[in-house]
Parts: C-alpha cells; structure tokens; sequence
C-alpha cells in the first residue's frame, strides 16, 4: 500500500513528464516478459522517452488541468503511458515493434504537440522514420550533389591525364557561347 506521501511524489512526477513531453501514449504491457519489458523501455530511453506502469487513479490525478486529461481521466483496465520528450516517432515505432512480438500490447491513443491523436494517426505516427533515420537522409540528400560534383571532376582529371578526348559535356560547354554569339548577331 502506498502512502499519502508516496503517491504524492508519483502524482508530481507524472505531472512533469506531462507537461514536459511532445508526444504521449496510452498503451499497455500484458503478456511482456520481464526481460521484453525490460528491452522495451531501453528502446523508448534510447529514443529519450519513458514509459510508466502505474495505478490508474494516479495517471488521472496527475492530469487534472492538463492536455492529456481526458485521454487519462477515467482509465479502466491495466494501462500503461509512453511519454516522448525529443523523439515522438521513435517512441511509437517502439511501442508498435513490441505491439507485433506480443498481440496483447496496443498502441490505444496519443496525444502529439497538444493535439489528440487517433489510434490510425499514432500507427502513422509509429511507421515515420525516427529522428536519426530523418537526419541521415536529410545529410544524405545535402551530400549528393556535392558527390557527383566530385566523380565527375576526377573523371574529368582521370580523362586529361589518359590523353583521351574530352567529356562531351566539356564539348557542349564550348558550343554553348558560340551559339549565344549567333543568336545575338541575328
């Protein structure tokens, strides 16, 4: 049994992980194995979230004047929540991979940046790529004309010291002002 005190500290810890999250999912953890629950919040840690198996009253408690007070107000049944603190797409792709190893774990709602999500938008929410996969083919769409910029100048250096003829886009470049000349002429 808990005390005044202690779920007292409880109520004021969940209300800072409300406040301070972007991104908050209700869920629930039946059928996990300790050690799979364990592996679960690792994921959701790494992806700078927490995940919290508490008394429903509490959750209900700790959102009282809060954006996600009517998702946690009036729970029934054995919940969990998944806060996201940086990376909400991260914390639903967790949530949803585990969904898939255990029938019993769902994803069963969201909120996201104040906004109530819908249990289709969170599994959309759950198949966007994490932030890290988002940055890596963000730095790899900055980097590639940079790289084609740099295997055609080596091709180009690789061709003149060969000897052979040059690239015809050397050759188009050449004609270009000669053929601007004609047309200014007429």
């Amino acid at each position: 049994m808990l005390t005044r005190e202690e779920k007292g500290a409880i109520i004021d810890s969940l209300k800072g992980d409300i406040e301070n999250a972007k991104g908050i999912f209700l869920t629930n953890v039946i059928g996990m194995t300790s050690n799979d629950g364990v592996a679960l919040r690792k994921e959701i840690r790494e992806a700078n979230g927490k995940l919290v198996v508490t008394r429903n009253t509490l959750f209900g408690l700790a959102s009282k004047g809060t954006e996600a007070e009517e998702m946690l107000s009036n729970l029934k049944g054995p919940q969990a929540v998944a806060f996201a603190f940086e990376d909400a797409p991260g914390v639903a792709k967790a949530l949803k991979e585990a969904g898939k190893k255990h029938e019993m774990v769902e994803l069963r709602g969201g909120i996201l940046d104040g906004k109530v999500l819908s249990i289709q938008e969170v599994q959309a929410l759950a198949d966007l790529p994490s932030l890290d996969e988002m940055l890596g083919t963000l730095l790899a769409t900055f980097n590639a004309p940079i790289s084609a910029l740099a295997r055609v100048l080596f091709a180009i250096q690789e061709q003149k010291e060969s000897g052979a003829e040059p690239a015809p886009v050397e050759a188009a470049a050449e004609e270009a002002p000669a053929a601007e000349e004609t047309a200014t002429e007429e």
